[in-house]
């Protein structure tokens, strides 16, 4: 669907969003602004990273933009992100998207003829700003999955499999984010280059630099509370393999003795004696009663 959003009577430019694109759509803002069909072809591919290319009479941008609310067992950047593609020129500014995007919305309702929006590529760098901000919104809600885990794994005994699958889960999706977001520099430079930089893309390169920092710590706490997970479960493993050993450790000499006056040959005296029974029950209680001292002095039990 082809809205315009800003007619050249308010601003010195038009602005155009397209959202779901058809061919036809495609078709209609290639042949009206005459755009390159590689900008094109790059704007139909779902899950294209972001990207910046300068053409002759416009500059084309690709940005990812952080779902509103995608899945918790999402782990590809198709699920993670929305595609954004910008196309803006002297006089035009171009959106295309498939699904809705939450901030441009709100964006439609800005005064543009402020200083924030008084030409199109301050335009770009408006929108460019709030999609990155869209990763900064999704690092608290990331934090606080971790932050649950944490308790689960410290606090709580949570059957592995679960863990394991969420964890995997959420350092899948602080992973795409991160990837994302490290590639955006390229973007973040073009509009902050020293002949075009202003306050405004100044503020744009602080905010990238400090989510790509921020997703970098929180990426290395996903590896850290796994690698606790693990030393966890492999302690928990140890101790279950202490306990069977002292259990064995038990009943070895127990089944040892008891072995030997199972054998029923005909000379072993001590079948026949009155007290055979209880001595052999005394010498199994007497074995077990000396291993538990000697564990216990050893500190094993």
């Amino acid at each position: 669907m082809v809205r315009t959003i800003v007619e050249k009577e308010i601003a010195n430019y038009e602005w155009i969003d397209i959202s779901e694109p058809t061919s036809e759509d495609f078709t209609f803002i290639k042949e009206r602004y005459n755009l390159n069909e590689a900008s094109i072809k790059d704007s139909k591919e779902p899950e294209h990273l972001p990207k910046i290319e300068e053409f002759e009479n416009y500059t084309f941008v690709i940005l990812r933009v952080m779902s509103d609310n995608f899945k918790e067992n999402s782990d590809s950047i198709g699920e993670i992100t929305d595609r954004l593609t910008i196309f803006y020129g002297n006089d035009f500014v171009i959106t295309v998207h498939k699904r809705r995007i939450e901030f441009l919305e709100k964006l439609k309702n800005i005064e543009f003829t402020s200083i924030k929006t008084k030409n199109s590529r301050k335009l770009a760098v408006f929108i460019t700003t709030a999609a990155v901000f869209t990763f900064s919104q999704t690092l608290e809600q990331l934090s606080t999955r971790i932050d649950a885990y944490e308790e689960l794994i410290f606090l709580k005994r949570m059957k592995q499999q679960p863990v394991l699958k969420n964890l995997y889960f959420i350092k899948r999706q602080i992973d795409v984010a991160r990837k994302v977001i490290f590639l955006y520099r390229e973007v973040v430079e073009h509009f902050h280059s020293s002949s075009k930089k202003d306050v405004y893309t100044r503020d744009l390169k602080d905010l990238q630099v400090r989510t790509s920092t921020l997703y970098e710590n929180l990426s290395e706490n996903v590896a850290q509370l796994l690698n606790v997970y693990f030393n966890i479960s492999s302690n928990h493993t140890n101790e279950i393999m202490r306990i069977l050993t002292i259990f064995s450790v038990f009943f070895m000499p127990i089944t040892f003795v008891a072995g030997i006056y199972g054998m029923n040959f005909k000379n072993m005296p001590e079948l026949e004696w009155y007290y055979g029974y209880p001595v052999a029950m005394g010498i199994m209680v007497a074995i077990s009663l000396a291993i538990y001292l000697w564990f216990k002095r050893k500190g094993w039990l």
